[in-house]
């Protein structure tokens, strides 16, 4: 479970409040989209879930561990359970599908054995195994997008962090992404979205928690998006 305690952030000594008093709780396999406008806070909130960015009070939990009081050299071990999808994809340009992947396997020490098994399994799950030897200059922005999140599951994380996946993308192609998404979660892993896309809220139907001004105004189960 993740829980966020009262968890408020100040910038520029306390002028700009980019999170205040957030209290919510995710549980294990659930899908999570976080909405609200630019500057409401969603980025932040999720930093915060990895211990880039620290509260000015509050505390946020993964199951019992306060993330915060992790030392700093154990946050690696820590951030191996959780994989990340960026908007801008951020795949290495002369590097193929395969190494893309392959890399961050590499770095969490896998083995060449478990890399050459693996890394096919995972981009069969986004369904590219025919792009498997591409580079990303070959491949179509939702193709990037989809070998993006193979290599944030390809390690087998608790939790997937999808920071605007669609944002740069088609409709079509934010369709395969969403229901890759929704594959990901039914396989049991927990799926936090921030989104601005009120058609992709409507697509998945789950729990959506929309923000504004670093709070929460909004929390409801049945996926609705209200701004």
């Amino acid at each position: 479970m993740i829980y966020f305690d009262k968890v408020s952030k100040l910038y520029n000594s306390g002028n700009s409040v980019a999170l205040e008093s957030v209290t919510f709780q995710v549980a294990p396999k659930e899908f999570v989209s976080i909405v609200g406008h630019s500057g409401a806070g969603k980025t932040t909130l999720l930093k915060m879930l990895i211990a880039e960015d620290v509260p000015t009070e509050g505390q946020v939990f993964f199951e019992s561990l306060d993330i915060h009081k992790i030392p700093r050299g154990k946050l690696p071990k820590f951030r191996r359970k959780i994989g990340t999808v960026f908007q801008d994809f951020k795949l290495l340009p002369h590097k193929t599908a395969f190494e893309n992947i392959a890399f961050a396997m590499e770095a969490n020490g896998r083995s060449d054995e478990e890399i050459a098994e693996n890394v096919p399994q995972a981009l069969a799950l986004v369904d590219l195994q025919d792009k498997i030897w591409n580079f990303p200059g070959e491949l179509s922005g939702g193709e990037k997008q989809r070998v993006a999140i193979a290599r944030a599951i390809v390690n087998q994380p608790d939790i997937i962090i999808a920071d605007e996946p669609t944002g740069n993308l088609d409709p079509i192609a934010t369709y395969e992404v969403v229901q890759i998404l929704k594959k990901i979660n039914d396989l049991g892993t927990t799926v936090i979205m921030t989104t601005h896309n009120k058609g992709v809220i409507d697509e998945l139907g789950r729990r959506v928690i929309t923000m504004d001004e670093g709070r929460i105004v909004r929390d409801d189960a049945e996926g609705k998006y209200v701004l």
